[in-house]
């Protein structure tokens, strides 16, 4: 078989994106210590993707943002020396940590990427609205010329999609299952799951509602919904991964959907219910800007449980 030959790539267009290149980093102050910050923009990135990530680990880490292992080590090493991230050993591979922020970390982190917002909204401030739009859409465009999805995927082999029959008795199933199994919840949990997923399915109101399936590599792993809880009001339910799409950033992509959706369609809020013991859910809630506000005990699925309502203004 034949390597794919490529045309002769032409001088100028060598030229043009070396230009941009130096453009763009002047103009966003990446050779700078970023943001204003004593932190490298890699080190940021690090940042980022722990703040965003379920306890990846560090060779996750390492492959997501193309980093030298020793680099990469040196900075993890600095984050934790300070306090700003922890490591436990991973339950699947003992040579493997899990890799977390911790409360202080997240204090470091959170101005960061709010200066970052304000960064870009500012950028885009004084563009007239079609001139944003046009911005958005080159942008949109770089990526896909540079970084085109693989036939039937996208990135890292991950696919959001809309359901399918059979889907929902996998949501249930999966639910029923993992509970059991990670937390000793009995029947009565999947049965509950049961009922919200039958309610969804005669209910469902498209224009409003919204489900997405997550696929890895053509295997579902994931799903999460958006229900109508009234005219203003959205609720997000049954956020679940299985074990082997834990760590790349999915269960907080479904969230960031289910944000994004509830936005566009005017919702005013948006509100979930959970519990104590599901901590890495709750730190994908609370970095979206979720809040606590209500946390009552009870009695149910055979164990002795702390219910806990979330809500986020849109």
């Amino acid at each position: 078989m034949k390597a794919e030959k490529f045309p002769p790539v032409c001088a100028a267009h060598v030229k043009a994106v070396r230009s941009f290149n130096r453009f763009y980093t002047q103009r966003m102050g990446v050779l700078a210590p970023y943001l204003g910050s004593e932190f490298s923009l890699t080190e940021v990135r690090v940042l980022y993707e722990l703040a965003h990530r379920d306890q990846p680990t560090a060779t996750e880490l390492g492959r997501e943002l193309a980093l030298d292992a020793g680099y990469l080590s040196r900075i993890l090493r600095r984050f934790e020396t300070h306090g700003w991230m922890e490591r436990a050993v991973s339950p699947a591979d003992a040579r493997q940590s899990l890799l977390r922020l911790t409360d202080a970390g997240y204090q470091v982190f959170a101005p960061l990427q709010q200066r970052s917002r304000d960064e870009a909204s500012a950028l885009l401030a004084p563009l007239a609205a079609p001139a944003q739009q046009a911005l958005t859409d080159a942008l949109t465009t770089v990526r896909r010329l540079l970084d085109p999805p693989t036939a039937g995927s996208g990135a890292s082999g991950v696919v959001l999609r809309d359901p399918q029959p059979g889907d929902m008795g996998w949501v249930v199933q999966q639910h029923g299952e993992i509970y059991a199994r990670e937390y000793g919840w009995n029947s009565e949990f999947e049965a509950l799951v049961a009922d919200i997923v039958a309610g969804y399915l005669r209910k469902h109101q498209p224009a409003w509602e919204r489900c997405w399936i997550a696929e890895l590599h053509g295997q579902r792993v994931g799903s999460v919904f958006v229900v109508r809880k009234s005219p203003t009001v959205a609720q997000l339910r049954m956020l679940i991964l299985t074990a082997q799409a834990r760590g790349r950033g999915l269960g907080a992509l479904l969230t960031d959907e289910c944000v994004a959706f509830a936005r566009s369609k005017g919702y005013k809020k948006m509100v979930l219910w959970t519990n104590s013991c599901l901590d890495s859910a709750r730190g994908i809630y609370a970095r979206r800007g979720f809040k606590l506000v209500k946390s009552e005990p009870y009695t149910g699925f055979g164990q002795q449980l702390v219910g806990e309502t979330w809500a986020l203004r849109l």
